[in-house]
């Protein structure tokens, strides 16, 4: 994924230092969380398929510079996930924006479609 990697950093600990095994990487296609040391999990998410981002910033996190973006995301495994304290993160979240708006234009995909297939699950949940 190297080829168009647009940033990468690292989830850093409550007082921002970068010593954990958790790593981000944004292309202008998806992005990638890995995690682990001696087991590694990569969970991949195409940019199209993320429907909300929000940022949430406690006050530890302003101190040491640090947010965490939440994403929203359609994807089968990757449903709902934090992209965790990591620096620079409202100029992050706004690059991220801009990427997933880009990726979904690029590959003709509309909120609408997404909407239906949470619509179809919301009517799943009512049966029971």
């Amino acid at each position: 994924m190297e080829q168009n990697l647009v940033w990468k950093d690292r989830k850093r600990i409550w007082c921002g230092l970068p010593w954990t095994f958790t790593k981000y990487e944004l292309s202008s296609d998806r992005l990638v969380i890995k995690t682990g040391f001696f087991n590694q999990n990569d969970d991949e998410v195409r940019l199209y398929r993320i429907l909300d981002i929000s940022l949430r910033r406690s006050l530890f996190q302003r101190i040491f510079g640090l947010g965490t973006i939440r994403c929203n995301s359609v994807d089968k495994t990757m449903k709902n996930f934090d992209i965790t304290n990591i620096k620079n993160s409202e100029r992050v979240k706004d690059q991220l924006s801009d990427l997933v708006e880009e990726s979904r234009r690029s590959n003709r995909v509309s909120s609408r479609e997404f909407m239906t297939e949470l619509d179809d699950d919301d009517d799943d949940d009512s049966d029971n």
